[in-house]
């Protein structure tokens, strides 16, 4: 959808700026029309008159299918990512299933990673509902480079997941670390928390929990404010972090669906 309207764009402008300097061969041609060539100059006449028509109805389009570009690509506050051979198709994200949900899962061939020496990123994956849409990253991000992946929808809340070396953290943990052996819930939260929200988490923990899946550890915690869930885990050489968050209008009205994909985090 998104490379349809990028070319629409483009050809719209060319022609809309094509139409404005192509210098008329018609004004021309009647120029060159001496004074007594009366029926010459009548059937030029008409014959410009017919040419003006059509491009005023070519400047139209172009000037509607301009507008249309503009209405396409709105003001929001994220950028969609289209990805991929068929337009809409973002690697990773699989078909919508029965409820209208899909899977994620971080293709195994995809950029990034903390340089030189570094292992592969092992793959994680979740769940999240139909409309939600993968966000570029940019480098400029809070997080930097290890802000690996971000999904949004402008209506329910958004989602991010970092990425870190645990040697930030700690220097003993091998390439085989754990979030138990990187602490409890609580030193996790109290060190990582500000990692997710810019800010102390004194006071602003709702809720923690322990969760195993397929043998790996996940803590997972509930914040306010900002509204926040954190789902902790560690694989290899790197903690993962992924942060679900929304407005408060946002996390009053699909509270039930965030949870849902927090709580839908794994590495695998």
């Amino acid at each position: 959808m998104a490379t349809a309207l990028s070319t629409t764009c483009f050809l719209s402008w060319r022609n809309h700026h094509q139409v404005n300097i192509q210098p008329s061969p018609l004004q021309n041609g009647v120029q060159r029309v001496s004074a007594d060539s009366v029926s010459k100059r009548s059937c030029l006449t008409n014959e410009e008159s017919q040419r003006c028509s059509t491009l005023s109805l070519v400047n139209r389009r172009a000037v509607l299918a301009s507008g249309v570009c503009l209405l396409g690509f709105p003001g929001e506050s994220f950028a969609v990512v289209k990805q991929g051979l068929l337009a809409g198709r973002i690697p990773g994200l699989s078909e919508p299933d029965e409820n209208g949900w899909r899977t994620y899962r971080r293709p195994d061939d995809k950029s990034g990673g903390h340089g030189v020496g570094w292992s592969p990123i092992i793959p994680y994956a979740f769940r999240v509902p139909e409309e939600w849409e993968e966000v570029p990253v940019s480098i400029a991000d809070l997080g930097g480079t290890e802000i690996d992946l971000r999904f949004a929808n402008s209506k329910q809340g958004r989602l991010f997941v970092v990425v870190a070396p645990v040697l930030r953290f700690a220097d003993n943990l091998g390439d085989d670390a754990t979030i138990e052996k990187i602490g409890p819930p609580e030193k996790v939260i109290n060190a990582f928390g500000p990692e997710m929200i810019g800010d102390n988490v004194e006071g602003k923990v709702l809720s923690s929990d322990v969760a195993e899946h397929d043998g790996r550890t996940y803590y997972q915690f509930e914040l306010e404010p900002p509204h926040i869930f954190i789902t902790a885990t560690a694989a290899g050489n790197r903690l993962y972090l992924f942060g679900v968050t929304g407005s408060g209008l946002q996390w009053k009205r699909h509270y039930n669906d965030l949870k849902k994909i927090a709580e839908s985090f794994r590495v695998v």
